[in-house]
């Protein structure tokens, strides 16, 4: 393997969790507080089911975005995102681009992937472990 991809190869895996956490948050606050515009159904109920996933969508994202407890965060968020497909989006249609649920089936291999792969060197995580 060429020294370049040695070096960057953990950089860019902060990158891609710095990424989606950042698209990831965003769920939870359009489903919380209308930003960056609301759902088309409006805000959920508090305490109803799509509040509890936008509370884990901020609150993970947020935790996700800064590298703080990743791998059990991320095994949560991968999770809620297969919940989240098998019970809103697999029964509207079998195929994921019909039924809208292929960005949960993403995030949840991508959270996957963090709960084995860690979260990067640029992280809270990896700057706790240093000290």
């Amino acid at each position: 393997m060429s020294p370049a991809l040695v070096v960057w190869a953990p950089r860019v895996l902060s990158v891609l969790r710095i990424v989606a956490a950042l698209i990831f948050l965003l769920h939870g606050t359009q489903k919380l507080f209308g930003f960056p515009a609301p759902p088309a159904n409006g805000l959920p109920p508090a305490m109803s089911l799509f509040w509890v996933g936008a509370i884990l969508e901020l609150g993970g994202g947020i935790l996700l975005l800064l590298g703080a407890f990743t791998r059990p965060v991320a095994f949560i968020l991968s999770g809620e995102m297969a919940y989240a497909y098998w019970m809103f989006h697999a029964p509207r249609n079998l195929y994921p681009t019909l039924n809208g649920g292929d960005a949960a089936i993403l995030y949840c291999f991508v959270f996957l992937y963090l709960v084995f792969a860690g979260p990067g060197p640029w992280s809270v995580d990896a700057a706790r472990n240093k000290a």
